[in-house]
């Protein structure tokens, strides 16, 4: 059965894009720790990191480098925090959290933002990238 992350990849439930290419896709997390949280995932549905064959997995973070850059352009923060989790959904996904305090990355601690200001911080990110 296809994750959730590959029904948004093929449009069938939508999403704050930030960006997309051939192989990858970014968008904000819907239950973000700080504004700007990001998920950027391959659209190939691999469960885990480490299963990702080697091209994919640092294709995967030189794409992740360039959202996160742009995100450092939109959102005001110290530092852009990456962490690879993945127990909550079996697709592979990279989380990027803009970042003031250790407490940003409590994956406990989220914030509320209305569907308005996802879509327009999605389109403020996308359009620094």
């Amino acid at each position: 059965m296809a994750s959730i992350f590959t029904k948004i990849i093929n449009g069938e439930i939508p999403s704050y894009k930030i960006a997309e290419t051939d192989e990858f896709y970014a968008m904000l997390d819907i239950a973000p720790n700080a504004k700007g949280h990001t998920l950027c995932i391959p659209k190939k549905e691999v469960n885990k990191l480490f299963d990702l064959d080697n091209e994919t997995y640092t294709r995967l973070f030189e794409f992740s480098k360039k959202i996160a850059e742009a995100i450092e352009k939109v959102v005001p923060c110290k530092r852009v925090g990456l962490a690879v989790v993945g127990l909550e959904v079996p697709h592979v996904h990279v989380h990027l959290i803009p970042l003031n305090d250790m407490g940003d990355m409590n994956f406990a601690k989220k914030i509320s933002m209305t569907d308005a200001e996802m879509n327009n911080l999605a389109n403020q990110i996308s359009e620094k990238i």
